[in-house]
């Protein structure tokens, strides 16, 4: 929004500093000239013949007084813009960063040296949040560049697809069909869990009461199939563990922890246990797995999208798209809980979801 031209804070300040040291400086003479009155008689002879009487001082005390009034104000005037100019600097290089954050360049920081006063204080604040501003534009433009890619697969499949159909019309038509059934499928999931991750980000979630309980039950009821198919055995356990959250974001939550459970798992005699229980007001949600030891360094890195593990990486028709434990990390922190993952010395995973409720 444009605005008018006005004075400079620096302007301001001095032309402050300089009536206030001229308006001390007049009270001052005042003070002087009104109590030297009290003792000067008003009368030609003066103070006992030899005196000078007050037309005298006036005549000698006014010009001094004027010159010094004179000097007040220069000296304030002076004084007042180098006074203004360095208590005022660090606030024109936190306004020189802010204008280079604005050309798009996030990684100047400020770093000002010197002892905590406010303008310390509001340079660590900006020099945070550009960090965090950076981090989260790098996130956005990495998350991006990997749904493109990914969302650019199954487009590249379907086209390679028609274009062979299209070259060979005597090809199978129901295997086409087939296949591009499953490449659309495939889009639509990733398109949908995206979706689902960008509401989960912006954190605007409805509180309703909700039992973690119920809903790992719900889970894995839907899952069983999955779990019987792959010969692995699904418990849920635990008892009621009451949360305020969204019914929806929340059963997306377990039913991604289970199946990522399920899935990354042995081949057969697995286990999975979802375990819910209250502490307090904090309901705790824990969903346990076998399956094939992790490196260490791999687990941090499995909340972040797109990310897989080489060991991890699946070919059946339960691939995912990598979104999985990302979206159960986005919806954990639109209801202000925690999420730890917690690799088991035998093999498997342990993830604890913390959330807290007040009613």
């Amino acid at each position: 929004m444009p605005r008018r031209p006005g004075l400079s804070v620096r302007l301001k300040l001095t032309l402050s500093y300089a009536g206030f040291l001229a308006v001390a400086g007049a009270l001052l003479l005042a003070v002087v000239w009104g109590f030297l009155l009290r003792y000067v008689p008003d009368n030609p002879q003066g103070l006992l013949g030899i005196s000078p009487n007050r037309y005298l001082l006036v005549r000698t005390f006014f010009p001094a007084a004027a010159v010094a009034m004179a000097f007040l104000l220069v000296f304030g005037l002076v004084g007042g813009w180098l006074l203004a100019g360095r208590m005022l600097a660090p606030l024109t290089r936190i306004t020189d960063a802010a204008r280079t954050a604005g050309n798009g360049s996030l990684s100047h920081r400020i770093r000002m040296e010197g002892r905590q006063d406010e303008f310390r204080e509001l340079s660590d604040a900006f020099d945070s949040m550009l960090r965090q501003l950076e981090s989260h534009v790098a996130e956005q433009q990495r998350f991006a560049a990997n749904a493109s890619h990914e969302l650019r697969t199954p487009l590249a499949i379907s086209r390679t697809l028609l274009d062979v159909a299209r070259k060979d019309p005597t090809r199978d038509r129901d295997e086409l069909i087939e296949r591009l059934h499953t490449v659309n499928t495939r889009a639509i999931d990733l398109t949908e869990a995206l979706l689902l991750l960008s509401r989960g980000d912006r954190g605007n979630v409805t509180r309703e009461r909700v039992d973690l309980s119920l809903v790992a039950e719900e889970a894995a009821e839907t899952l069983l199939p999955l779990a019987e198919q792959r010969r692995i055995t699904l418990d849920v356990t635990g008892g009621a563990a009451v949360t305020g959250g969204s019914a929806e974001l929340l059963l997306r939550m377990v039913t991604n922890l289970v199946q990522n459970a399920v899935v990354h798992n042995l081949p057969a005699g697995g286990t999975v246990t979802v375990h819910t229980e209250a502490h307090g007001d904090t309901s705790v949600l824990r969903v346990e797995n076998t399956g094939r030891p992790l490196p260490p360094e791999l687990v941090p890195t499995l909340t972040e999208p797109f990310q897989r593990g080489t060991e991890r990486v699946r070919t059946d028709e339960h691939a995912g798209v990598g979104l999985g434990l990302a979206i159960v990390h986005s919806i954990v922190r639109a209801h202000g809980g925690t999420l730890d993952l917690l690799p088991r010395p035998a093999g498997g995973l342990l993830v604890t979801v913390r959330l807290h409720y007040a009613p």
